[in-house]
């Protein structure tokens, strides 16, 4: 029998959507039904949500000052309001949650109109905006990287990291087989939409500095954008370079396992699914990023020797030919940082995550739950 309907509400991309559907999986082991509210653009990562239904919910952007353009996105967002009423009213959830990104922001602040519980979560270590914009309106606020220490929502914050899907999850505990001299090395290159656009020149022109005997040994997967895709993939059959290149896949938690080396962005989920698994990488925050928020994300895997960071403006072609170089000559080194990734994995996150949306659907206050006490 169902323990009721929870609603979780995240933006349409994999840094929002992943830790979600980590939840659903759990929560639905648990005896609950699960729906997902999300914008048009989460098509390509649904595939594999396990909701009862998607919701497409209207939903916008707020960017710039022009009073016309607000106009819209405020509008959008209301009519978005709207949405989420509707389906709130039809199907009566015991928790809203949210998981990061302007979709969010309808169904959360329907959920606490509604005087429905709601939890947002958020994946960074730094808070992003739609989560700001909700962070006194909900009852609980789960943070993958943010802590309970200081801060105006202190109070109702709980560290739980970040829920990690159960394909992360079957990759964990696989021991890291370090490539020897001559051996194969598998170089995983990735990062999530526009953050890969620099690896496109960046890393075809660095594998080209390699010494011939090291680019016999290198396969490599790299993600790129789809408007990059023949490019990398030209650049890699002419320097013979066994290369497998995509806009995204599906098994990623596999590839991090059977790679060697990363070298990716440092988004919350990234960092959380390296970290479980435990394979060394040179993690470049995304210089645009609007608050720095992957290089704090990154900070503590660094901290535990666990990867490198690097700002991208520091990386030139050059520079990663070298580190390549180094790191297909040192096995025993590569070995050493992965096991100090993955003591800083947190395989458990969804479990605790779970803990704490069943706390605050039964109608739990979030002190309760922080002194241990499970409805």
């Amino acid at each position: 029998m169902s323990k009721g309907v929870i609603f979780l509400a995240a933006g349409g991309t994999g840094g929002h959507l992943f830790p979600a559907e980590a939840l659903a999986h759990e929560l639905i082991e648990r005896g609950w039904d699960i729906h997902l509210a999300t914008d048009e653009r989460a098509q390509r990562f649904t595939g594999a949500f396990p909701a009862e239904q998607i919701h497409v919910v209207r939903s916008a952007t707020i960017a710039g000052r022009n009073p016309v353009a607000l106009a819209k996105t405020f509008w959008t967002l209301w009519l978005g309001n709207l949405d989420s009423r509707k389906f709130f009213r039809t199907f009566r959830p015991k928790l809203v949650a949210g998981f990061g990104g302007y979709p969010t922001l309808p169904p959360l602040y329907a959920a606490s109109g509604m005087k429905i519980p709601t939890l947002i979560h958020e994946q960074n270590a730094v808070m992003g905006r739609a989560n700001k914009a909700l962070a006194a309106r909900v009852n609980a606020i789960a943070g993958g990287f943010l802590t309970d220490t200081g801060g105006p929502f202190a109070q109702k914050t709980i560290a739980t990291g970040n829920p990690v899907r159960p394909a992360v999850l079957a990759e964990v505990g696989k021991p890291y087989k370090a490539s020897q001299a001559h051996q194969p090395f598998h170089f995983l290159v990735f990062g999530g939409s526009q953050g890969a656009q620099y690896f496109s020149t960046a890393v075809p022109a660095a594998i080209k500095l390699l010494a011939p005997e090291d680019r016999a040994r290198l396969v490599v997967t790299q993600q790129a954008r789809s408007e990059d895709e023949s490019y990398v993939r030209s650049a890699y059959e002419s320097l013979g370079i066994k290369a497998e290149v995509a806009p995204f896949f599906l098994d990623m938690p596999h590839r991090i396992a059977e790679s060697h080396f990363v070298l990716s962005r440092s988004g919350a989920s990234t960092v959380s699914e390296i970290a479980a698994i435990g394979r060394p990488a040179i993690l470049v925050p995304f210089p645009h990023a609007l608050d720095h928020d992957q290089a704090a994300n990154a900070a503590a895997l660094q901290a535990a020797g666990g990867a490198d960071v690097i700002k991208q403006s520091e990386l030139s072609p050059e520079r990663i030919a070298s580190i390549l170089t180094s790191a297909m000559s040192e096995p025993t080194r590569l070995a050493f940082i992965a096991e100090k990734a993955r003591t800083t994995g947190k395989p458990q996150a969804t479990r605790l995550l779970a803990d704490l949306a069943e706390a605050i659907a039964s109608g739990q206050r979030i002190e309760d739950f922080k002194k241990g006490v499970r409805p």
